[in-house]
């Protein structure tokens, strides 16, 4: 099943999917969309997301950005609604949902929701709604799928918020983990240590640890770090440039410094991680 929602205007793109089907799954090879996905079915699936294996349980979602690449089993029971920046801007409505920093671009592993039967059953008739609309092809249908689209989100974010942080931490706490994310994202390739990042936030690097260890496993500077490996893994495993070009681009001068980096935290060398890469891809 693919439903889709495209506006010629803007290049907007909104799909509705299962991906059992080949229409679906070119999804997967398209660069730009944003997937939030849920396994409906009775079984727990496997799924593989920027060469980490995640098992993904009933009824957990899984929320992506653009830049993950994904493999996904072909029976599972996935539903997800994808949508490119053009159909919505996380950044520029984050006003509006608030998700930016908690769901998307929160870290350098990718948030999963575990729902209660009673969120189910919320998710179940949000789902159905979004397939009811695409019978609906007026002017105003793009609007209500954005409608739609932001009470997802928004319900996401509230269940995060309520069921994945500390319930002790207070909601300056929690803004301050999404700035100290959102920073990350755009900074990681440039600046490398916590003191530069609370500057920005006009705090100091003791304050953002203690903050971290009341809403994370990861301390800051762990979380720079993991930011930093895993845009190397899709250079690495998706781009045509050397080592020296990677390490360069993620603010390594010195290509012994960022491959010697790079071993200490994934335990091979950034060449043999491309090698084994391309060998399980190609095999």
């Amino acid at each position: 099943m693919r439903l889709q929602y495209q506006g010629k205007r803007e290049e907007s793109s909104f799909v509705f999917a299962d991906f059992k089907c080949s229409p679906s799954r070119k999804l997967l090879k398209e660069k730009g969309y944003y997937k939030v996905l849920w396994n409906k079915g009775e079984h727990a699936i496997t799924i593989t997301i920027d060469a980490y294996s995640i098992l993904l349980e009933k009824n957990q979602v899984i929320f992506c950005t653009p830049l993950n690449i994904l493999d996904l089993p072909k029976d599972s029971d996935l539903i997800a609604v994808v949508f490119n920046r053009e159909f919505y801007c996380i950044r520029d409505h984050d006003y509006e949902v608030s998700c930016q920093g908690l769901l998307f671009y929160g870290s350098s592993f990718l948030p999963i929701i575990s729902l209660a039967p009673s969120e189910v059953v919320s998710f179940e008739s949000m789902f159905h709604i979004f397939k009811e609309e695409f019978r609906n092809k007026d002017h105003i249908q793009g609007e209500m799928l954005r409608v739609l689209l932001k009470r997802l989100l928004i319900m996401s974010t509230r269940l995060i918020t309520a069921n994945v942080i500390n319930a002790s931490v207070s909601k300056p706490q929690i803004d301050l983990v999404r700035k100290f994310h959102i920073l990350v994202e755009n900074h990681f390739r440039e600046k490398h240590k916590v003191a530069a990042y609370a500057e920005l936030l006009n705090k100091s690097p003791k304050t953002l640890s203690n903050v971290f260890k009341k809403t994370s496993d990861d301390s800051p500077l762990q979380i720079i770090n993991k930011r930093i490996i895993l845009e190397a893994k899709r250079l690495l495993m998706s781009s045509s440039k050397n080592v020296d070009e990677i390490g360069y681009e993620l603010g390594y001068k010195e290509s012994a410094h960022f491959s010697k980096f790079f071993k200490s935290h994934t335990g091979v060398p950034p060449t043999k991680f491309k090698e084994t890469y391309l060998l399980g891809k190609y095999k």
